[in-house]
């Protein structure tokens, strides 16, 4: 089987240039073929084995660098929870009797199941049997630490979303130098002494050949097991890149081709719950790979038939429910749609209601609702799926670009939070909707940023939320005015579009205020060890 990877001197991004959206990809980008079968060599980590072997948990690093791996550890400030016995592999996660039907060989077929009152309990997650600190929006959350120095040091470099790791111990960043950043979780966070929470600095660096157009986590990620600390990313003309979470280095690649057997980029990534497969969106298309099974073979699905509706536009984001076998998938054609695990069936399409093309979409714990987004479209919008196609009600914000604009849910699906254009985050309670399709009025709103907020991600158990922001900035009318040939009016006109520019990562304390009881802080502290 062949595969597809990164150079080891590509693994960090040091003084490239930035590359227009339009721009052809440049001629000494950093993806390299290698079409030996087998020969991708990982630092610290054994060779992939041959076909049918892929990623399973024989890429433990070796008993020999065990030692220097319990280094890295501690580096990600693990503060997730305690797995099964068995551990997982790479190719799926084990499951109980009792949790969510995933996407294996019990997935639901044929027309749409409805749901239950009580939905079972969701997957086994890297958290379970966290005790979590509650939130509370009661007043503005407090700023922690940030990052933005790192994202200084070429024009315009402003950050496009962050991801939380699955088991909360670092935080994923993606920028417009198509680099992704980790970063992992100050310790003095757990300690409460936050007056000495210095500026955050990121422990790896992975640098994309191109502009990356989606990335995720591999949803069972657990810091203790360093065989799961990976993620998935997609970027313009080159395959899709599996990266090591603990050495910055590829993988593995999944390499989707077109009809005329040409190299295709995913414009959306979604790994399964249990984690054995890795969805892919294209124009009209979805593809399904198997984790374990790294190269081109794929499933392919379509969201339309000849002569048939169906789902059009490229698909442009995709959210697994977490109680049903089932995944929604959105489109730039402004709808979304409902299809089966099993086979991709379309059980249902949700009417036409965004003014622009889907850019995000995420389900609620209970899998009940789901929440749609688009592209200048300041409504996100609540679906009931009991119902297809019925709007609980709608939540507005302020979206006036084509940019991708994140939002979150809390664990418990209480709170959603959103940031928007002008650097606001909106918070809402969804307990109390209102009758019908109303507008549901936001509980608390706070200037975040003074430039987009364009990301936020919601710690899986801990009061905290990340922020990231930044656009690409544009002269005014008024600073273009006066004599063109006067290199100093250019100057002073870049100036300005450089003061309204903030490009950075936040962290923010979103639990109770005040001194931590003592109860608390050790429950924090226990949390880190």
């Amino acid at each position: 089987m062949t595969d597809v990877g990164l150079s080891p001197e590509s693994a960090v991004l040091e003084g490239q240039d930035i590359e227009s959206d339009r721009e052809p990809p440049q001629e000494d980008a950093t993806v390299q073929e290698d079409w030996d079968e087998g020969s991708l060599t990982l630092a610290k980590c054994p060779q992939l084995g041959d076909e049918g072997q892929g990623l399973h948990g024989d890429l433990q690093p070796a008993q020999a660098d065990m030692e220097q791996d319990e280094q890295k550890a501690t580096l990600h400030a693990e503060v997730g929870g305690d797995e099964d016995e068995e551990g997982m592999t790479l190719g799926g996660g084990t499951e109980e009797e009792g949790h969510c039907q995933q996407n294996d060989d019990g997935c639901h077929d044929g027309g749409m199941q409805p749901l239950e009152e009580k939905p079972n309990e969701s997957a086994d997650s890297p958290n379970e049997g966290q005790q979590s600190l509650p939130l509370d929006f009661s007043q503005t959350p407090q700023v922690l630490t940030s990052s933005w120095n790192e994202y200084s040091n070429f024009p315009e470099n402003y950050l496009k979303g962050c991801k939380w790791a699955p088991d909360g111990s670092c935080i994923l960043t993606n920028s417009a130098d198509n680099v992704l950043r980790v970063y992992n979780l100050p310790p003095e966070v757990y300690t409460y002494n936050w007056d000495v929470l210095p500026e955050m600095s990121p422990v790896l660096k992975m640098a994309e050949g191109d502009t990356v157009y989606d990335y995720c986590w591999y949803p069972k990620m657990n810091s203790l097991e360093p065989h799961t600390c990976f993620f998935a990313s997609s970027s313009r003309d080159n395959p899709v890149h599996i990266w090591d979470a603990f050495y910055g280095e590829v993988r593995c690649s999944f390499r989707p081709y077109n009809h005329l057997d040409e190299l295709t980029a995913a414009h959306s990534l979604c790994f399964s719950p249990d984690g054995s497969q890795l969805y892919c969106g294209f124009d009209k298309t979805v593809k399904v790979f198997y984790t374990e099974r790294p190269g081109r073979d794929c499933e392919e699905r379509p969201t339309t038939a000849k002569k048939q509706s169906g789902q059009s536009g490229i698909i442009s984001c995709l959210a697994f429910s977490p109680c049903q076998s089932l995944y929604a998938c959105g489109s730039y054609a402004r709808c979304a749609g409902l299809y089966s695990c099993q086979d991709g069936t379309l059980l249902a399409l949700l009417p036409t209601r965004h003014r622009g093309g889907l850019t995000h979409l995420l389900f609620s714990p209970d899998g009940y609702y789901l929440y749609t987004g688009g592209r200048k479209d300041p409504e996100i919008l609540c679906w009931d799926l009991r119902e297809p196609g019925q709007v609980v009600f709608s939540l507005k914000r302020n979206v006036a670009t084509n940019q991708r604009i994140y939002f979150d849910l809390d664990p418990s699906g209480r709170y959603l939070l959103s940031g928007g254009t002008e650097g606001e985050v909106s918070v809402w309670d969804t307990q109390n909707p209102p009758g019908g399709e109303e507008l549901l009025q936001p509980q608390l709103r706070f200037q975040a940023h003074w430039d987009c907020t364009n990301g936020i991600s919601i710690h899986p158990f801990m009061p905290l939320v990340a922020t990231s922001s930044g656009q690409r900035q544009f002269l005014w009318p008024s600073d273009g005015e006066g004599d063109s040939s006067s290199s100093c009016s250019d100057g002073e006109g870049s100036d300005q579009a450089a003061n309204r520019a903030d490009n950075g990562l936040s962290i923010w304390w979103a639990g109770p205020c005040g001194p931590p009881a003592e109860e608390q802080s050790e429950e924090v502290s226990n949390m880190h060890s």
